[in-house]
């Protein structure tokens, strides 16, 4: 008798699944070949290099506005770095809150399975990536927390987030600083520790994202009819939350700039907007596959400014 596994009859616009204890146990040979511990692998203690930037300038906020093109080199890289220490800000809320649904996510499956014990180990390292962007913040800036909004609105959103809307926000979390982080790291007029940062977060982010990718065509495909459609409608609106709390409106001000007028022109942006829009484009072609970017949720996309 030939034996039907789960593998066999899933299926979605992207094809046959991967079984789920096949991808978690070579997730979790990789984990044991490439996890870094940024205490001992960073240079901690080493100067700043002058002159240099800590985001590629591209990619921040302001560039190419009538406001950047008044500023000075120096205020410009001052505002990269305060904008990397905004970001690594946000990293950390988001990684927080993504700890909170994996353990969700986890607390009623077999804990010897390799599912779960790779959700285990990607736990470990979002508390080293936390702790990291931690230490990179103290490097000379203040932290910059989301807003108090959007700290209750993620209150609100681990409470009711269906098991596919996790992933979802997982991935809209990840994939984007991902993006940037893959143009930041080979980037040479960028600070050395800013650089180091960014190659372990790649190299780990890799693993996450394959995790919920997979785990997220799974749960399209199995979950009740109204599960799907609440993922669709709360995914959008994380999307348009987490797409305003990108940029800390507060760095404006750390850097001598009026903040008003810089909030009003990075929304007016087009360069932004592209950045934005690149950066979001591998997952949002991907959700639009696995049947995610429909309805009322479409629509909370594009009014995030992530989807074309």
């Amino acid at each position: 008798m030939t034996t039907v596994t789960e593998a066999d009859v899933l299926r979605d616009a992207l094809g046959l699944l991967k079984d789920r204890e096949q991808v978690a146990q070579r997730l979790l040979d990789s984990s044991a070949k490439h996890s870094f511990d940024p205490d001992k692998e960073l240079d901690w203690d080493a100067p700043f290099e002058e002159g240099k930037w800590f985001w590629p300038p591209e990619l921040v906020s302001l560039y190419d506005t009538p406001l950047w093109k008044r500023m000075g080199e120096e205020q410009r890289v001052l505002l990269s770095h305060h904008e990397a220490a905004a970001l690594a800000s946000l990293g950390i809320w988001f990684e927080i809150i993504l700890m909170q649904l994996l353990v969700r996510h986890i607390y009623d499956k077999a804990a010897t399975s390799a599912h779960v014990r790779y959700a285990l180990t990607e736990i470990e390292d979002e508390c080293r990536h936390s702790k990291m962007f931690a230490r990179l913040i103290s490097r000379g800036t203040p932290y910059y927390p989301v807003s108090r909004t959007h700290l209750n609105l993620g209150r609100v959103f681990k409470t009711v987030s269906t098991t596919p809307g996790s992933f979802t926000a997982t991935l809209l979390g990840e994939e984007i600083l991902d993006w940037m982080q893959r143009l930041t790291f080979p980037d040479e007029r960028v600070q050395s520790l800013i650089r180091g940062v960014t190659r372990i977060h790649v190299v780990e982010e890799a693993r996450h994202v394959r995790y919920a990718r997979e785990e997220l065509r799974r749960q399209m495909v199995t979950a009740p009819r109204w599960s799907q459609e609440f993922t669709r409608v709360t995914s959008g609106e994380f999307a348009r939350i987490f797409s305003v709390a990108f940029v800390n409106p507060e760095v404006y001000t750390n850097v001598g700039l009026d903040q008003r007028e810089a909030v009003a022109q990075v929304r007016a942006s087009g360069h932004r907007r592209e950045v934005m829009q690149t950066g979001a484009k591998r997952l949002t072609d991907f959700l639009d596959d696995i049947g995610v970017l429909r309805g009322v949720g479409r629509r909370l996309w594009k009014a995030s400014g992530l989807l074309a």
